[in-house]
């Protein structure tokens, strides 16, 4: 069920995204907000990576946006010119991602700012995630060409 959930709000944010070009997917929402579509893609990348491949699987993976110097990095620094590119990152993330779910069992845990935490907790913290971002998603799509109910 969880994988389930995973993969439909992941098929969610595509849709929200499908059809729009570069600059369509960088509009930010509203100033001061770095809040974009694309900006939103790339945080859902490095939270998966985060979570489960580096947190949960121990691999020696770079995050993708993250910075120490810049912790939003991932919307800040969000733009058109690289809009295609990090689509492709996000996309290409969700496999290795699902493999390395795949090798966990829901009951592990890690200690995570000092409380013991398990993968059952990270996969529904991760499905959280994506429901309030695709509602943020929505809206910004909405806002973008007025459509709704993708």
């Amino acid at each position: 069920m969880l994988q389930d959930w995973l993969g439909w709000h992941r098929s969610t944010l595509l849709r929200k995204c499908a059809g729009l070009d570069a600059t369509q997917l960088a509009r930010r929402s509203v100033p001061p907000s770095a809040l974009s579509l694309i900006g939103l893609v790339r945080h859902m990348s490095d939270t998966e990576r985060g979570w489960v491949r580096q947190y949960f699987h121990r691999e020696p993976v770079p995050d993708l946006y993250y910075r120490a110097d810049l912790p939003d990095a991932d919307f800040l620094e969000a733009s058109a010119g690289r809009a295609e590119q990090d689509y492709e990152i996000y996309r290409a993330e969700s496999g290795p991602v699902d493999a390395a779910l795949a090798d966990l069992g829901l009951d592990e845990t890690i200690v995570f700012r000092a409380q013991p935490t398990s993968v059952r907790w990270m996969w529904q913290h991760l499905v959280e995630e994506y429901a309030r971002h695709n509602g943020q998603a929505d809206l910004l799509r909405e806002a973008i060409d007025s459509s709704t109910g993708l």
